[in-house]
């Protein structure tokens, strides 16, 4: 019965967000992942090298094999669709399970009312809720870490469930593989220290008792190595590829980046007055509770600060979802901030703390209405990218588009590819191969649709490349315009 009304919750709350954040809409990098995990299904070789092609993540790509069958249902004559819904409803189901997590954390480590306040924080921040509402892997990520974190909380030196759940979210993002190797040698160190000096059991057997928790630890790196050599035949083609891209796409990458990008980059997540209440609660916390929740909760924060570091280092851009994790600890010590003091006995530490907390308190409420006007915004720019891919979809499920089929750019291409049942690599990218001598060409009709939903600000191309001439227009809505050159 328990778990029945805590899945009612969780769908609850998914309801609730996809009212508060919008229209779902699946990203550049998911939509390939459903690309790929339709052509793994059906047993082909997805090519993972097609031009700036994402990130290949094993366990996304499995997830999506599994999603196979909706990609041959029509929704609206577009194969695909269903699949992107369901997508889009467990992106929803992830950010609501990372509320509960948050909120979890929260009333282990401090208290309820610090855990509600940092759940609240999280899901009401914009780069949250626009990376859940786009289905990006990052949140299901979150989940399985601070899930972790939860179990290792409530059963100290839990060992294999606490690296079970660090092997499944290494699957999604590679900051896992440290939180398991460091997890393993806190876990391993006293036993194999002993074992060194030559005192209790001998070092053979101390490892080899070690043996199911260091393999489970390895597990996720060997798996996307592994994944990476069948699929390509190189086992670091995620590293190398995600490298490249960053290169090509003018990223900012190279640790020296790091001091300068991370402060920004919290603020651009969590805004002045959380990082107030954050930094308030951490010192709080760290001075006059002194226990070990608190140690555990300071060190998970320096751990994804490392992972975020050893990420620029090896090459890899520095954007704001890699400090996804980082800024949702900081909720936590933010929760902290404003009511942490409620644990402690009554006297002057309490006294200071309460007042600390009255103050972050009130600067959280003055910032609530310009967090309101961006969850608006973000709500607005949701909707508009919806209804301009729902505009080309009419125009894909209403014609025959003669092959090979070409768009402005990259960004449509997994798209099309999956509402087409194409290979990505048979769709013509006009910026970086031009345009075929003959096909079909979708074009956005106006400026306000090309930079609403293909161009970026960060985009070093801004070009919409012109219809060959001679192609004649055959189909248009307000959104997108349809040309095709004349019959052979």
């Amino acid at each position: 019965m328990a778990r029945l009304r805590f899945a009612a919750a969780v769908l609850v709350g998914a309801a609730v967000l996809a009212l508060l954040a919008g229209p779902g809409l699946v990203n550049y990098d998911t939509l390939y992942t459903l690309v790929w995990g339709r052509q793994l299904a059906h047993g082909q070789i997805p090519d993972l090298e097609v031009a700036i092609a994402p990130t290949p993540h094993p366990l996304a790509n499995l997830a999506a094999a599994l999603l196979s069958p909706l990609s041959s249902w029509q929704v609206g004559g577009l194969n695909g669709e269903a699949a992107t819904i369901a997508v889009v409803a467990l992106a929803y189901v992830s950010l609501a399970l990372l509320g509960w997590v948050v909120f979890a954390l929260g009333r282990a480590w401090f208290n309820a009312a610090a855990g509600a306040l940092a759940a609240v924080i999280v899901l009401t921040r914009v780069p949250v809720l626009d990376f859940g509402a786009r289905a990006y892997v990052d949140i299901p990520f979150l989940v399985l870490v601070l899930g972790a974190l939860l179990v290792e909380t409530r059963r100290p030196r839990a060992g294999g469930p606490v690296l079970a759940l660090l092997a499944i979210a290494g699957l999604l993002r590679p900051e896992a593989w440290l939180f398991s190797a460091a997890y393993l040698l806190w876990l391993l160190w006293p036993g194999l220290r002993t074992a060194a000096r030559g005192a209790g059991p001998d070092r053979a057997g101390a490892w080899r008792d070690a043996a199911p928790l260091v393999l489970l630890a390895a597990s996720a790196p060997l798996l996307w190595a592994l994944h990476d050599l069948l699929l390509t035949g190189d086992p670091l083609h995620s590293l190398t590829g995600t490298r490249d891209n960053a290169v090509l796409l003018g990223r900012v990458t190279g640790i020296e980046h790091v001091p300068s990008a991370v402060p920004r980059r919290l603020g651009e997540i969590l805004r002045e007055p959380v990082l107030l209440a954050a930094a308030g609660g951490g010192l709080l916390a760290l001075a006059w509770r002194r226990d070990r929740r608190v140690r555990l909760a300071a060190a998970a924060g320096l751990l994804a600060l490392a992972a975020f570091g050893v990420l620029a280092a090896a090459g890899l851009p520095i954007i704001t979802r890699y400090l996804l994790l980082t800024a949702t600890l900081l909720a936590i010590f933010a929760g902290a901030g404003v009511f942490g003091w409620l644990e402690l006995l009554p006297g002057r530490e309490r006294t200071w703390w309460a007042r600390f907390g009255a103050v972050a308190l009130v600067a959280l409420l003055l910032f609530v209405p310009a967090q309101a006007r961006r969850i608006d915004r973000l709500g607005n720019a949701l909707a508009s990218q919806e209804a301009i891919q729902a505009r080309l979809g009419e125009i894909v499920e209403g014609e025959r588009l003669r092959r090979p089929v070409a768009v402005p750019n990259r960004r449509p291409i997994p798209l099309l590819a999956l509402w087409l049942e194409l290979d990505p690599g048979a769709l013509a990218d006009a910026q970086e191969d031009g345009l075929p001598r003959r096909g079909s060409y979708l074009v956005p009709a106006t400026a306000k649709v090309a930079r609403d939903y293909i161009l970026d600000r960060r985009d070093r191309d801004k070009r919409i490349p012109k219809p060959p001439q001679g192609w004649a227009l055959v189909e248009r809505n307000e959104a997108w315009r349809l040309y095709e050159s004349a019959p052979p």
